[in-house]
């Protein structure tokens, strides 16, 4: 063979192949196992870069190896595509962020393309648009009608820059991880999950996930936060009142000095 591989024009003609006989599309098939393979779903920032090729190729080798072994695969794509990063970044190029998302999306989409993964893009979705939402936003008024979803006063690491609440691991060095600016510590009223309710039934489904490496699972039974104590009553001196603590160490009460309240108790 003395001509050079032409990857763009043979791969092309593959990719087109392939969409035409939509190799990667799944319907329903009772004669064969099913095995479903989701990877992250990006971000729509743009353009993809390395990252966005390493994760995808990987979940790629996955479904085609699946789907070799004789699997019915479902292999989707979507973007996680809300929030306050796509309303920021808009303001900046004085645009829609409709607009600028769905430029984003179409763009990275169009990369994605080009990479021939065993995606089945029949089954899209993306976060923003409300065919999608509307499901979420039904579960919220489910969990709220049933009391899993409250409100109430707390704590958060707020962006003095994209003016948005971050995450612990958003934070770094006390400075938002893409501003840059310090982190202020802010009460505010926000919304919660009684995620305390199935502790336990979380817990345990951590232990199944042998295959998962010992640090992830750590910081997932830490997210959990479920802790083993007592509840105790000290008297204050001098009063009628008494200071109620939490502790998961009763042991320690006989060699304890004194009682540090926080400032805001």
């Amino acid at each position: 063979m003395t001509e050079r591989y032409n990857i763009k024009e043979t791969e092309k003609k593959w990719r087109d192949v392939w969409t035409e006989r939509k190799c990667f599309e799944v319907t329903e098939d009772t004669s064969k196992p099913k095995s479903y393979v989701l990877a992250m779903l990006p971000y729509p920032s743009g353009r993809i870069h390395v990252g966005h090729v390493r994760n995808y190729t990987l979940s790629d080798v996955v479904a085609r190896y699946k789907k070799a072994k004789g699997f019915n695969v479902l292999n989707p794509m979507g973007w996680d595509a809300l929030g306050l990063p796509a309303e920021n970044a808009a303001m900046e190029r004085g645009t829609h962020p409709k607009d600028w998302t769905y430029d984003n999306i179409a763009q990275m989409k169009s990369q994605l393309l080009s990479m021939g993964l065993a995606i089945d893009w029949s089954r899209e979705v993306a976060t923003c648009d409300p065919d999608y939402y509307k499901h979420e936003q039904k579960m919220f008024i489910d969990f709220y009608k049933k009391g899993l979803a409250y409100q109430k006063e707390s704590v958060v690491n707020w962006d003095p820059v994209e003016d948005t609440v971050l995450a612990n691991e958003q934070v770094v060095d006390g400075k938002g991880w893409r501003s840059g600016a310090p982190v202020e510590r802010r009460k505010m009223y926000q919304w919660f999950f009684k995620i305390t309710e199935y502790a336990d039934d979380l817990l345990k489904g951590i232990e199944g996930l042998d295959r998962w490496p010992d640090k992830v699972r750590t910081m997932q039974h830490n997210w959990i936060g479920k802790s083993t104590g007592m509840n105790a009553s000290f008297p204050i001196n001098g009063t009628d009142e008494t200071l109620n603590i939490y502790t998961t160490r009763p042991d320690t009460f006989y060699g304890a000095s004194f009682f540090a309240m926080a400032a805001d108790h």
